[in-house]
C-alpha cells in the first residue's frame, strides 16, 4: 500500500480555511467563482461600451470608475445567483455580509 501524503493537498486547505463540510463543497464553490468570472469577462465590455468607453482609447480612469461602480457589484450579485443554483448560497451570503462590514467599517472609523 502506498504511503499517504501527510500535508493536505490544495482542495483540504480550502476546505479547512473556508470551514466547508466535504471537498464535494470546495469543488461547487470553485465552480460558482469560475461561472461567476466568465460571466463578468462577457458582460463587462458590452456594459462599458454602453456607457462610450472604449479599450485604448485613453479612458483608463474612466473605465476603472465605470468597472468599479457597475461590473464589480454585478460580480457579487451573479456570485449569489451561481452560488443559489449550485447549492452554496449560504457561504456566498456569508462573505458577502463580511465584505459589507467591511466597507461599512472604511466609512465608519473616526479620525
Amino acid at each position: 500500500m502506498p504511503e499517504q501524503n501527510e500535508t493536505p493537498g490544495f482542495l483540504q486547505r480550502l476546505q479547512t480555511k473556508w470551514k466547508l463540510e466535504s471537498l464535494f463543497q470546495v469543488v461547487m464553490v470553485l465552480v460558482v467563482f469560475a461561472f461567476t468570472g466568465f460571466t463578468i469577462l462577457f458582460i463587462k465590455n458590452p456594459i462599458l461600451n454602453f456607457f462610450g468607453v472604449e479599450r485604448g482609447g485613453g479612458q483608463g480612469f474612466l473605465n476603472t470608475v465605470l468597472y468599479l461602480l457597475l461590473v464589480l457589484p454585478l460580480y457579487q450579485i451573479f456570485l449569489l445567483i451561481y452560488g443559489f443554483i449550485f447549492g452554496q448560497f449560504k457561504f456566498f451570503w456569508e462573505k458577502e455580509k463580511q465584505i459589507f462590514k467591511r466597507i461599512a467599517g472604511v466609512f465608519s472609523r473616526k479620525k
